[in-house]
């Protein structure tokens, strides 16, 4: 199953991929081609979650967006590596 986009879960567990983002945040736009690409082309779903809905999620958050998790674990913050985020959903 191709990723479609953030709403697409992927599995019962969810998305394997997490992308962390805020609006106006132009690198939570490269981080999101990097998912889209990745995810699609491996057959993993993906979602995003908007930092600035969750006070808790802004503090822990605000300096490091984007941030992308990989089946509940912290992968990348400030830029996606496509070979490093293809590498962790293969294993």
């Amino acid at each position: 199953m191709a990723a479609t986009g953030p709403d697409d879960h992927g599995s019962p567990a969810g998305p394997r991929i997490l992308l962390l983002s805020k609006p106006g945040c132009h690198l939570c736009d490269d981080a999101r081609a990097v998912i889209t690409r990745v995810a699609a082309d491996l057959g993993v779903g993906w979602g995003e979650r908007d930092i600035t809905a969750s006070e808790q999620d802004m503090v822990e958050y605000w300096d490091k967006i984007p941030v992308t998790v990989v089946d509940g674990v912290t992968h990348d913050f400030w830029r996606v590596s496509e070979d490093r985020l293809r590498a962790a959903l293969r294993r």
